[in-house]
């Protein structure tokens, strides 16, 4: 299934407009990861448990709307949007938001 963030699909036409789809996952981040985030956030360079953590709740997402739309009977994704956002009791979790419109392409 093609997902894309543009609105059409060069060589193809969108002959059916089957509805919009939403992926979301919210991810929890323990103490653990929270403690050695922290200690990156002194010492510089990258926090690899957040960055393992925001990738497989996007996956997540992405198969979410990849199995509504399929579920649409649609061929494609167009107009996907991503969003990530901390939420939770003082930011403890990472939930990331994925919308676009299913479609049929001839």
């Amino acid at each position: 299934m093609i997902i894309t963030t543009t609105n059409s699909i060069e060589g193809k036409n969108i002959t059916q407009y089957c509805g919009v789809v939403i992926g979301e996952a919210i991810m929890g981040a323990n103490v653990f990861k929270d403690l050695f985030a922290s200690i990156r956030d002194i010492v510089g360079g990258r926090s690899g448990a957040y960055e393992a953590e925001l990738t497989k709740a996007r996956q997540i997402a992405f198969e979410e709307i990849e199995r509504e739309a399929h579920m649409l009977g649609a061929d494609a994704v167009v107009g996907v949007d991503l969003d990530y956002e901390v939420v939770g009791q003082n930011g403890s979790m990472l939930m990331v938001s994925i919308s676009g419109t299913a479609v049929k392409l001839s």
